[in-house]
């Protein structure tokens, strides 16, 4: 994180952070927009959850995608995690096992979202 040395720059923090607080958990239309849920129980965190939703977030700001990013509880198998369950307008939820890493979440972005 960032040195606050002026309200200039506390304000262009806060801009940042709401904008990621945004694009993980509010949206007016949920359903007109791709919803990412990650498994963030204590086992999906020891695999690496926490990572995975930082890199969804920050891979959705850089292409301006619009979507919902939120947290699930577990889904019961440990050895596949971490969990996302994506659903895009329209369809059913599809779920990818053991994404641990950038660049298996830009694969599920650019094969099943783009």
């Amino acid at each position: 994180m960032s040195k606050i040395n002026s309200l200039a720059d506390l304000r262009k923090m806060k801009e940042e952070l709401h904008h990621k607080i945004a694009l993980r958990e509010y949206c007016d239309e949920p359903e007109k927009v791709v919803q990412i849920a990650i498994g963030m129980a204590t086992c999906g965190i020891a695999a690496g959850a926490k990572q995975t939703v930082e890199f969804f977030i920050e891979e959705f700001e850089k292409r301006n995608n619009p979507a919902v990013i939120t947290q699930m509880g577990c889904l019961g198998d440990c050895t596949k995690d971490p969990v996302v369950q994506m659903t895009l307008p329209g369809k059913e939820p599809v779920v990818f096992e053991k994404i641990d890493s950038r660049e298996k979440v830009v694969e599920i972005i650019e094969k099943h979202i783009k």
